[in-house]
């Protein structure tokens, strides 16, 4: 590993107080009033230590960290203190800011590719960070940040430094962002949702390379996330926040194992466990977050409170000391939650939800909705403007087998450019792929004439990831819901009474149907989407992401309904998602997509808890899970490189180029990883898995390893 020359003396020791944050409160001026988006929050982040802010959108996290940066519109008002160091940050003018900014304070952005500048190359970005601060030539400059981008896991830096943030992934622009903050060895690091958009292998490297930059500067590092994983893997401590107050503060194993806060236990109690085998309800936390705009007496979390109490309703309760005096709550019942030692169970129990009498039929026996065999999409790779000439060939899905029945959910998982998309466009569209065949309940659809695919059409419904973006804005929900029924002449005094029932079915009002899709939050949005799948009565519903955006509470109330509905309905999914938590939750089986190929693929608690392919183990390894003892002492797999092109894929097995495994066998091994495709075989029943060397009893031994039982 690369060794970074300090540029700086430490001004402070491992332990000692290097940004202290006082009754800091944050206002913006707004047409309906003061939005008092941060309300006293107090804290003190020591040298080398990491603590978390964590809570619902909204809560006051991102607010905070640009506070302590200097990073607010003048129009906001900033009161409290703010101390890097002895220095008052609060007052300083932006030109003094911007010598603290990049050289003491460093922030890590949730978008990456917005945070670097299009039109300069990486490795200009970088010199210029380091030399707005230090006297410093541009070839040496230029040497730092080369070692820079080797430190932070960048292939081959000496040519990607003259790259510009196009030419890189997703992942490996945030590692360019973690280079840049650590480039003048930082007190103080702000990682704002550093992964949020990433593939959970790559979130994997990212965690890695953050946790080497911290070891490398020993700077204390603020990490905002809604990861409650990432949280139990990371931070030494946490600062739980709600409606911009700070409601429970304490150390990680504090806040996790001993909550005194029933925001805080309803917060953890939503959340899916890719250790737990469990296919029933959620716990959920009901309703949404008030608006800081004009808050009502008492406790802002008395609205969603199944403990609520008289004295909850006239002051808001400051923190103060629960049973250890490090550990604070603001809440008139802690008391009684140490006293009867109440637990998410007790206080939010999950909702009983309907079950499908086909759950109690073998899946054999089932009647097949979804089938497809050998299914290929490949797109032709052009080039040129005026002449165009093919290149190249995109093996988007490159030959696939799988099938649904009645009243099942498949999970699809893998990472971004792996072909998910590509296979339910092809599903959706319904036409003739390149190769193989889709089947919608027995159908062809290549042999469908335009009135048979319309028809067909009712039967297959999808639900998109982003809610906002696949509603009109310009219509009222009504419209939105009842136009599929419109587009299949069913008569209107139907419409009307179904719409109703629709939105009582996913747990909305019926007179909200006049509304328009900005008056609701996220997760209502969502269950309009849903409604409006529903409205046409289909047997088979892709959900693409459904739940990705949402905060884990809301979270919860969409898997909770999805899996209600299919219970009432006898509907089955394809579930298409990158965490793997909501897919062991949510689904009966499990596919694991990589570069085209399904590569392994059977019953979720099978494939869960005995991976064989040495990328579902990986993928398994890189989620994280809301428990402290279990994320330290799990054996993490951390994969090299990026995902290979799908234009050109490797030989032989195309996981090969990024295995662990194939790097550890004899050269004689390597050479059939090299020159044979793996083909899927059977391991256990409804197990099949594409490697060469794969085992069943190594499986076995990898999920022990992974899912270690909580004490």
């Amino acid at each position: 590993m690369t060794i970074i020359t300090p540029l700086k003396d430490r001004r402070t020791k491992a332990g000692d107080t290097v940004l202290s944050v006082r009754d800091l409160h944050v206002t913006f001026p707004s047409e309906a009033g003061p939005v008092r988006a941060v309300r006293g929050l107090s804290f003190d982040l020591a040298a080398g230590e990491t603590m978390a802010i964590v809570g619902e959108s909204g809560s006051g996290k991102s607010v905070t960290s640009l506070a302590v940066m200097g990073l607010h519109p003048n129009t906001t008002r900033i009161t409290g203190s703010i101390k890097l160091h002895d220095t008052e940050l609060l007052g300083q003018s932006d030109n003094d800011m911007s010598k603290i900014r990049g050289r003491d304070l460093a922030m890590v952005f949730q978008d990456p590719l917005s945070a670097l500048t299009p039109v300069y190359t990486i490795g200009d970005q970088i010199v210029e960070t380091i030399q707005a601060h230090y006297d410093m030539s541009k070839a040496k400059a230029l040497t730092r940040a080369i070692e820079l981008l080797d430190l932070v896991g960048i292939p081959n830096p000496q040519v990607r430094v003259k790259s510009f943030p196009f030419e890189f992934s997703g992942g490996m622009r945030q590692r360019v962002m973690i280079a840049m903050a650590i480039a003048n060895d930082p007190d103080v690091i702000i990682a704002d949702e550093p992964t949020t958009a990433l593939d959970v292998t790559i979130q994997a490297q990212v965690l890695d390379v953050l946790k080497t930059a911290q070891r490398e500067t020993g700077a204390a590092i603020i990490l905002i996330t809604h990861d409650l994983g990432i949280v139990a893997g990371m931070s030494e401590r946490v600062v739980v926040m709600y409606a911009g107050r700070p409601v429970e503060q304490g150390t990680t194993d504090d806040i996790f194992y001993r909550p005194r806060m029933p925001y805080t236990i309803g917060l953890l109690g939503t959340v899916p466990r890719l250790d737990e085998s469990s296919h029933g309800a959620l716990p959920v936390l009901e309703g949404n977050p008030p608006s800081v705009v004009d808050l009502p007496p008492g406790c802002p979390f008395a609205p969603r409170c199944p403990m609520v109490i008289d004295a909850c309703m006239g002051t808001e309760p400051e923190l103060v000391p629960t049973d250890d005096p490090q550990h604070v709550a603001a809440c008139v019942r802690t008391a009684d939650i140490i006293r009867q030692e109440l637990r998410h169970g007790d206080i939010f129990p999950a909702p009983v939800l309907t079950t499908s009498e086909l759950a109690e039929v073998p899946r054999e026996e089932r009647v097949p909705v979804l089938e497809l065999k050998n299914l290929k999409r490949h797109y032709p790779l052009m080039k040129g403007a005026i002449y165009r000439r093919r290149i190249g060939t995109v093996h988007a899905v490159d030959g696939i087998d799988l099938d649904i029945r009645e009243g099942e959910t498949l999970g699809l998982v893998g990472e971004s450019g792996c072909g998910k998309t590509t296979t339910l466009l092809e599903i959706l569209n319904m036409g003739t792929p390149t190769a193989g065949s889709i089947e919608v309940l027995g159908r062809d659809t290549s042999t469908l004439n335009k009135r048979e695919r319309k028809a067909l059409r009712r039967n297959l419904q999808v639900v998109f990831q982003d809610p906002m973006a696949s509603l009109d804005p310009r219509m009222p929900i009504f419209d939105i819901i009842a136009e599929p029924m419109g587009v299949h002449k069913i008569p209107k005094a139907e419409i009307e009474k179904r719409v109703a029932d629709l939105l009582r079915l996913v747990g909305l009002e019926p007179n909200h149907a006049s509304r328009y899709p900005q008056h609701f939050s996220g997760g209502q949005r969502q269950r309009i989407g849903i409604a409006r799948a529903l409205s046409l009565e289909p047997k088979v519903m892709v959900l693409d992401e459904p739940v990705s955006a949402l905060d884990v509470s809301i979270q919860a109330g969409v898997i909770n309904l999805l899996d209600d509905l299919q219970g009432k309905l006898g509907l089955s999914y394809l579930f298409v998602a990158h965490d793997l938590a909501v897919i062991r939750h949510i689904a009966d089986r499990v596919a694991v997509m990589y570069l085209g190929s399904i590569v392994e693929v059977g019953a979720v608690d099978e494939v869960y808890s005995a991976p064989v392919h040495p990328y579902t183990q990986a993928l398994l390894s890189a989620i994280p899970i809301p428990d402290p003892k279990t994320e330290r002492s799990r054996q993490r797999i951390v994969l090299s490189g990026d995902l290979p092109s799908p234009a050109d894929p490797p030989s032989g097995c195309k996981f090969r180029t990024r295995c662990f495994k194939y790097t550890a066998l004899g050269e004689a091994d390597q050479v059939k990883c090299r020159d044979v495709v793996p083909l899927l075989q059977p391991y256990a029943v409804d197990h099949t898995a594409a490697c060469h060397y794969g085992s069943h009893e190594e499986g076995v031994a990898v999920g022990r390893a992974q899912f270690v039982s909580r004490s």
